[in-house]
């Protein structure tokens, strides 16, 4: 799966745990340039989720981001920069998509 990663100037040990996941980094943004702010950000093409580092986004960014992930519709993520916090919200994520498929039976 293909991520599109917004946030964070450095993403030091994240990309290891994304590989732990089977996720690859189609992109990575900062969301310090201006222009992510004021209009809506498209998503690169073959990207399936989007993951929002929030305590280094400002509301704006992360205002086009969620927009621009659910016009592509594709998954968003949000959480903080730490790995512990990413490992949660993957696992999150993960367990809510199996009951899921307990319900319906798949």
């Amino acid at each position: 799966m293909n991520a599109m990663l917004v946030g964070a100037d450095r993403l030091g040990n994240i990309p290891g745990v994304l590989d732990e996941f089977g996720i690859s980094i189609a992109a990575h943004v900062t969301g310090r340039d201006r222009a992510h702010q004021r209009r809506a950000a498209d998503l690169p093409v073959g990207v399936e989720m989007v993951i929002l580092f929030t305590d280094f986004l400002g509301h704006n960014v992360m205002l086009r981001f969620r927009e621009a992930a659910a016009r592509a519709g594709v998954e968003l993520v949000c959480c903080r920069r730490s790995v512990c916090a990413l490992k949660q919200a993957l696992d999150k994520r993960e367990s809510s998509r199996c009951r899921r498929c307990e319900r319906r039976g798949c």
